[in-house]
């Protein structure tokens, strides 16, 4: 596969993946500023801290708002992290491939852009859950689509590596969100409103069910535990590093274990250091801490990915004179 083809299909999933993340960003905060009220009301700038982009928001907003804010996430076209700039990249990644994925994809794709980017601003601010809804069910239907439509080959493995890594970080920004916005005071940790905002975090990520399955009643260490280190659950971070390495090695052949490239060395190396995690660890050294070293060394892995795949590198002078005087 041409390294350019591969990186559209990565990024175009990748892409895909944010948009959904950040459609579940504002909605936990939403469900939690109407279930709490005044006691919210200040909560929207830290919001923009999770996405990391505080400084072109206050650059050009100045002092955070629930609307500001909406529309930072949402509609802005110059923030290239809002919904509508994630699915028109990955739009204008789709068109260069098309001849790869499936054509209901593509429609797909389309028709989620279209719809978002003519979207009255005022309707939605009016009715955001029916706005974020169709956002993560358009996301949903892709990789339905992705899964039930591609072949299983480096194409398909490309997607699942950049949707992967995508998601991993967006779960743990999610966690990031209970300490940066739902939690205003450590006095009010094993509270009911602890548990209700452990919850609404549980439903961002779409786990309240699978985690009352497999873990009972809401703790903080159990949630903790369930998002990062679950081997089962498919938006556990644990879970998104397992599978990544699977389609990485998938695309490389190497068996796991074994990678020489360096995009297989650091995603083996972080992986490794889930394999052996405990949660009682994790929180005795700061959850924020771990969730920060953490999206610092999946950075590693993406820059370690576009060198190994994507990069392009010089040509060997001696060796095309060689091939040319053949």
């Amino acid at each position: 596969m041409l390294s350019r083809v591969a990186n559209s299909v990565y990024w175009m999933n990748r892409y895909i993946e944010r948009a959904e993340n950040v459609a579940r960003f504002i909605d936990v905060n939403i469900n939690l500023t109407l279930d709490l009220g005044d006691t919210m009301k200040e909560q929207w700038g830290p919001l923009v801290d999770t996405t990391g982009d505080r400084a072109p928001f206050e650059k050009k907003y100045g002092k955070p708002t629930r609307e500001s804010v909406w529309d930072f996430l949402t509609f802005d076209l110059d923030n290239p992290n809002s919904i509508v700039s994630c699915l028109r990249s990955a739009r204008e990644n789709a068109r260069s491939i098309r001849e790869i994925i499936p054509a209901e994809m593509w429609e797909e794709l389309n028709k989620a852009y279209l719809t978002v980017r003519g979207t009255d601003v005022a309707t939605a601010v009016d009715h955001p859950h029916g706005f974020l809804g169709q956002v993560k069910v358009s996301s949903q239907l892709m990789l339905g689509m992705t899964d039930s439509a591609m072949s299983r080959g480096e194409a398909w493995h490309f997607a699942q590596l950049g949707r992967l890594l995508e998601r991993a970080d967006k779960t743990s920004r999610i966690l990031d969100v209970k300490y940066f916005i739902l939690l205003p005071s450590t006095a009010e940790v094993g509270t009911p409103l602890d548990l209700i905002q452990w919850s609404a975090l549980l439903k961002s990520a779409s786990a309240f069910q699978m985690y009352h399955r497999s873990r009972g009643r809401i703790s903080p260490s159990r949630v903790a535990d369930f998002l990062i280190l679950d081997r089962e659950f498919a938006r556990a971070m644990h879970f998104c590093l397992i599978h990544a390495e699977e389609s990485l090695h998938a695309i490389t052949g190497s068996p796991r274990g074994a990678g020489t490239t360096p995009a297989e060395q650091q995603l083996s190396l972080l992986g490794s250091q889930f394999d052996f995690a405990y949660i009682q660890d994790i929180i005795e050294e700061g959850l924020h801490e771990f969730v920060d070293r953490f999206q610092t060394r999946l950075n590693h892995v993406d820059d370690a990915v576009y060198q190994t795949f994507f990069a392009a590198r010089p040509i060997d002078v001696q060796s095309q004179g060689q091939i040319q005087s053949q």
